[in-house]
């Protein structure tokens, strides 16, 4: 028996807002907020700026190494789409989790028999495997332990590694980037140390040879090996024959730490820096590890000069135009945005969720000598409706930092580019000049997912 169902009447626009209004963006000053944390956490929000990496990025630089999900299909959408849009489906497959397979407990026999059934039905067996599982795996107690033991016996000849695609793992603890670049060397085994080799080590990019963290160790004559320019897996192998690891990145560190535990490699936390003061000590630490003579002071006082150079010219082109900065370009946006300020730019906002403990320095001067600057989140869910319309044109370094700002003029990196030291600055300052003549197509370059990883679109 159907129901009569009065007409509501509706506004002229044909539709109608449910819920509560729009929230209003979130900002504050620096000189305002809380270096812990500047915003509070809670349900978030997804920019479609897309050219950070990813796990299934990283992984992939383990030469013919064979990705496996084993998670629900809801949560592998994202996954097989990465994998198909840098063209290495051929390398990735899945597993997916059904409410059977809960249900009756057999969680570890899905895992063991599926990656089986995967790498037989492979055209050849891949030197390594890594197994990604999902926080179904832990909610349910899954003996992983166990799954990975039996796999390493079924297949002797392949090395196996646990990933983790686990969203419950961002809060305490490692999160899944500090895990994904620390597990990307756990199959590294044990070799005879080559005094004269070093590793670069948890960067995406290959280090710009012209940086001082990359020439000095080769005109030094060290052989200086990083996984993202291995061919094979053999090179990939050839890196547990380093005597010293170096990381630049913050959640990288843990995987110079895994190395020196399990390998016996030094490791050397040498952060990525806009500081001259910080560079040129970096610098210092690195040829005294080395065993060389540190670099000269007249040759420290002339790349500053050529920096400062480099500055001042960029400040003269870019004057008072709006500069904007986000966290996703490098992993201290504080740092750039001290740098410039001192410099005379006139840089208004940095689009940041939180800070690394390397940033605490360059975060209390700011907050002293540059209180008014504008602190965003890039994540909160006001982010969603922020306005990306600005008559005024406006420079962004960053991805996210384009797209809030709605801004063509923008350079166009992420996580450092290769970038470090004097030579980085050089470069950086380089790109802006560029990127502030020659407006880009912010919406068909942010989209692509994992800037460098070649795509299929």
């Amino acid at each position: 028996m159907s129901k009569l169902v009065k007409k509501q009447n509706m506004p002229a626009g044909g539709l109608k807002r449910l819920g509560h209004e729009a929230p209003e963006v979130v900002s504050v000053t620096i000189g305002k907020a809380d270096f812990r944390a500047p915003f509070v956490s809670g349900l978030e929000y997804s920019a479609p700026a897309r050219g950070t990496w990813n796990i299934v990025h990283v992984g992939m630089l383990i030469p013919g190494a064979h990705e496996i999900f084993v998670c629900a299909q809801g949560c592998l959408r994202g996954v097989v789409l990465t994998a198909a849009e840098m063209g290495a489906a051929d390398r990735f497959s899945t597993i997916a989790i059904r409410q059977n397979n809960v249900l009756e407990g057999d969680l570890e026999g899905q895992i063991i028999e599926g990656v089986e059934d995967i790498i037989q039905k492979l055209p050849e067996k891949p030197p390594a495997v890594l197994v990604y599982t999902s926080c179904i795996h832990h909610f349910m107690g899954c003996d992983l332990e166990l799954v990975y033991r039996t796999l390493r016996e079924k297949f002797p000849d392949i090395d196996f590694t646990d990933c983790y695609m686990n969203p419950i793992m961002r809060k305490s603890g490692l999160n899944p980037d500090q895990t994904m670049r620390r597990q990307l060397y756990s199959l590294l085994k044990p070799r005879e140390k080559n005094l004269r080799s070093v590793s670069l080590v948890g960067n995406d990019f290959a280090f710009d040879h012209t940086s001082e963290l990359y020439a000095l160790p080769v005109s030094a004559g060290y052989k200086v090996r990083e996984i993202t320019t291995c061919k094979t897996y053999e090179d990939y192998q050839a890196m547990a024959e380093s005597s010293i690891c170096i990381t630049t990145f913050p959640a990288a560190a843990a995987a110079g730490q895994m190395l020196e535990e399990k390998l016996g490699q030094k490791h050397l936390y040498l952060p990525f820096s806009f500081d001259y003061k910080e560079i040129t000590e970096n610098l210092r630490r690195l040829c005294e590890v080395l065993g060389i003579e540190p670099m000269d002071p007249a040759e420290i006082s002339r790349r500053i000069d050529a920096c400062e150079q480099a500055l001042n010219e960029a400040h003269e082109l870019i004057g008072q135009t709006p500069v904007i900065i986000d966290y996703t370009a490098f992993p201290r946006p504080l740092s750039l945005a001290r740098l410039l300020l001192a410099h005379g730019f006139h840089v208004t906002a940095v689009y940041a969720d939180s800070f690394t403990g390397d940033e605490k320095e360059d975060f209390e001067v700011l907050s002293r000598e540059n209180p008014d600057l504008l602190l965003y989140p890039t994540v909160h869910t006001c982010m969603r409706v922020a306005p990306r319309e600005n008559e005024e044109k406006i420079l962004a370094v960053g991805q996210k930092a384009a797209y809030f700002a709605g801004t063509d003029y923008f350079v166009n990196i992420v996580e450092g580019g290769g970038m470090y030291g004097f030579d980085g600055i050089l470069k950086l300052t380089e790109m802006m000049c560029r990127a502030f003549r020659e407006p880009k197509d912010a919406r068909a370059l942010i989209q692509i997912k994992g800037m460098g990883c070649g795509c299929c679109l």
